[in-house]
Parts: structure tokens; sequence; C-alpha cells
């Protein structure tokens, strides 16, 4: 199975994330979060197939969230104006976002990458 992999190169997460698949013989497409960000509507498909707020695709421990102030923006915010305003920067959005098109994880934890993509 190869999956769709959303990373930024710099990012300690993705890292440790990259290093899983490839331990475990997982065949990835990685794609640059901030050079190639995912649309609005790829955005909402992925916030749709994972089953999770749209609020859990959002870089809370980043410098632009901080400096952007999307805590406030976010707070009271549609899904479709949270996948905007991510698709707007790709540094907004938490990382690494996983897709083999139909179920999609965000973040790295080994187990739920067991779970998921093992």
């Amino acid at each position: 199975m190869e999956v769709i992999f959303y990373w930024y190169p710099n990012c300690g997460t993705c890292k440790k994330a990259k290093k899983w698949f490839e331990d475990n013989q997982v065949t990835y497409q990685p794609i640059h979060i901030v050079e190639e960000t995912p649309s609005k509507e790829q955005l909402l498909d992925l916030i749709q197939k994972s089953g999770l707020p749209a609020k859990k695709f959002v870089n809370t421990s980043g410098k632009k969230y901080r400096e952007q102030h999307i805590k406030d923006k976010i707070k009271e915010a549609t899904n479709e104006q949270i996948a905007e305003i991510l698709a707007s920067d790709g540094m907004l959005i938490k990382r690494p976002i996983v897709t083999d098109g139909s179920k999609v994880t965000v973040g790295f934890k080994e187990e739920l990458f067991q779970d998921h993509w093992l």
C-alpha cells in the first residue's frame, strides 16, 4: 500500500513518521506541506475522511498560529472557514497528515500508525 504523506522536512514529528514508514517498509509519496499546501477542498475531504474535528488539523504550536491569532479566528469557525484558513499557509496545518484515499491520520503516534498503515 502506498500512502500520501503531507510533511515538512524540518519537523521532528514528521521525521519520526518518515523513519517509521521506512522501518516498516510502507511506501509513501511525500508532499511538502508548505510548497504544495492542500487546497481548501482537499482539506475538507481530509477532515471528513478523518472523522476528526477540523480544529485537530490546526498546528497550535506554530509561530504563525500565535502571530496571526488563529485561536481567536477558529473559535466559532465552521469546517469550511477553518479549511480556508489552513489552505492559506501550510505552516498552519498540523503534520504529518497521512492518507490512503479513504483513511486519514493527523500527527504521529506509533500505535496510531500501526493500526492504520500496516
